[in-house]
């Protein structure tokens, strides 16, 4: 690829500029790299070769290195100038706080629901869980993440609120990997899908409490595991500094 003000036969040829294609590249390798990051196929120490990246991608270093400042922002990615870039382990406070955030905000989005009382507006989320249910199946806990992301996703759409979880989910990535390394633990998967379903039978009955109980059990549920989690993968958790 030939770029603005390229010497060809030693003439200097300017050439339009392309101002999106290096801003879509960064947003596509920021994705990308978030999305390895959170299912921990990138895991908390990992080394991040920006030239490596870059080849793999097939674009030039500079996007890579855009991706990891906002890597960095989100406290996923630690760089160490003129030296070497990490994969940011897991910081529990930072997890803690994004859950309480999320936690206030989906208690209000099922209160919301159940109080319309909307026989249909649950069915986006009920073909989300059965969708789950067959991932469990295939046993693809990729896929099956992925829809529990878009279950809550389809709440706060049907209550009008989707971009509220879009700003918490930019800060969750540390939450989400503790979520990752707990999802394979005997009946975590099937204590999920009774979540869901019990938040969903909740709002289809229009039962504000019962709703709002479901969602507080179902997103404290890797929390209240943390203590062994943080016990059977200490190495990919951030030592806290000490005063």
């Amino acid at each position: 690829m030939i770029s603005q003000g390229a010497a060809i036969g030693g003439d200097e040829v300017e050439f339009p500029r392309d101002v999106e294609r290096r801003p879509l590249a960064s947003r596509g390798i920021y994705g990308s790299l978030r999305r390895r990051i959170v299912d921990l196929r990138l895991k908390p120490g990992a080394l991040l070769s920006r030239a490596q990246l870059a080849e793999e991608y097939g674009v030039s270093q500079t996007p890579v290195r855009d991706a990891f400042f906002q890597l960095q922002r989100e406290g996923l990615v630690e760089i160490f100038p003129q030296s070497r870039s990490l994969v940011a382990k897991i910081n529990v406070d930072h997890a803690r706080e994004t859950q309480f955030l999320r936690i206030a905000l989906e208690v209000e989005v099922v209160k919301c629901l159940a109080i319309q009382a909307d026989a249909g507006i649950t069915a986006p989320a009920r073909r989300i869980v059965q969708a789950q249910m067959v991932a469990v199946d295939e046993d693809d806990l990729e896929r099956f993440s992925i829809l529990d992301q878009q279950f809550h996703y389809a709440l706060c759409d049907a209550a009008g609120y989707p971009r509220l979880l879009r700003v918490i989910a930019e800060r969750s990535g540390h939450i989400d990997r503790l979520r990752r390394l707990s999802l394979p633990d005997p009946g975590k998967i099937t204590t999920i899908l009774t979540c869901h379903d019990a938040i969903l039978t909740a709002i289809e009955a229009a039962d504000v409490a019962a709703a709002e109980d479901a969602v507080r059990r179902h997103l404290s549920g890797t929390l209240s595991a943390l203590p062994s989690i943080m016990q059977r993968y200490a190495e990919f958790m951030e030592v806290p500094a000490k005063g």
